[in-house]
């Protein structure tokens, strides 16, 4: 049997020979290791660290800065999408003030001209015709004549329909997609702006600086842890509560915790229980089964001293009858 398994297996023993106790005494004891909340802070891309503000084994606050990475491409791509947002919303105003005096003075004088040139076309028309049937001219040229006539009156219309659409004004849709496309691009500009600010590895509450796996230089992945954090004012004790106890231990039940190596006990209270057993298929139906389950307990330490305690210590958490069942 290696030792990871032989650890847990003397531990679990240990724990349900302290249990077959509580029923002769007032007091019941279990024993567990010290804890603290590690959090582990990741790189959210792929960029090289730049520097890092903080040194292992150091406190801080919620929201000091523990490194940066190289902002210098999300930077480029957000000054790119803020200058698409500016384009799109100019083109928004644009659309929504409508069209420009001096573009609708310019749409009628070419109007103007379309309408001169059909004019021309028609009595060129009207002086071919009579003269192909007196056969004074050939068919050609009537055929010119006739596609001049129809190409002029072509461009009037096109003049007519483009300075109808300058009076007129922009389209409801077309006001709509311009809308959407720019709240699209005023979209991206806060989603850059959020990467940005995450490059910035910040802690996220109060804790000490456990482990910097990295250096200053290196580029770790996306999803990289690049700091680990012990957060929180104070350790916690870990433990599995055997299945007898479990009716006698509720969440704020008050403990005392002897930590190895120091002679007084700290205070403590439960909080937290574990609703599924860690040991024992949950389906086991038998009274000697049922006694074999235990419930993964966290017990948080309330002296302020204990916040100067290392993680992994042996311990020792000991219920006072009256108060665990408080």
């Amino acid at each position: 049997m290696s030792c990871t398994l032989r650890l847990p297996l003397l531990l679990i023993t240990a724990v349900l020979a302290l249990a077959a106790g509580c029923q002769r005494n007032d007091a019941f004891d279990v024993v567990g290791t010290l804890e603290w909340d590690r959090v582990e802070l990741t790189a959210d891309a792929a960029e090289p660290i730049v520097s890092i503000a903080v040194h292992e084994g150091e406190a801080v606050t919620a929201g000091q800065l523990i490194l940066d990475l190289d902002a210098r491409r999300v930077q480029a791509q957000l000054d790119q999408a803020r200058a698409l947002f500016d384009q799109q919303r100019a083109r928004l105003a644009e659309l929504e003030r409508g069209p420009r005096s001096e573009l609708k003075a310019q749409a009628r004088a070419q109007l103007a001209g379309a309408e001169g040139s059909l004019a021309s076309a028609r009595n060129e028309l009207e002086r071919v015709r009579p003269l192909v049937s007196k056969k004074l001219l050939s068919p050609q040229d009537l055929d010119k004549a006739q596609a001049a006539y129809d190409t002029a009156r072509a461009a009037r219309d096109a003049g007519r329909a483009a300075l109808m659409q300058l009076e007129t004004g922009s389209t409801q849709e077309e006001l709509d997609q311009a809308r959407a496309a720019s709240a699209a691009a005023a979209a991206a500009v806060r989603a850059l702006e959020v990467s940005l600010e995450r490059l910035e590895v910040r802690a996220p509450a109060a804790g000490v600086i456990d482990d910097l796996p990295l250096e200053p230089g290196e580029r770790p992945q996306a999803g990289a842890v690049v700091a680990v954090l012990l957060a929180g004012q104070a350790p916690h004790a870990r433990i599995y509560l055997p299945e007898p106890l479990r009716t006698q231990v509720h969440t704020g039940s008050k403990a005392a915790v002897r930590v190895d190596g120091i002679a007084r006990p700290f205070s403590g209270h439960v909080r937290r229980v574990s609703a599924d057993p860690a040991f024992t298929p949950y389906y086991s139906l038998t009274a000697h089964d049922r006694s074999r389950l235990a419930y993964l307990t966290e017990v948080e330490l309330d002296d302020a001293a204990a916040r100067q305690l290392p993680a992994g210590i042996p311990l020792q958490v000991t219920f006072d009858e009256q108060s665990a069942g408080q």
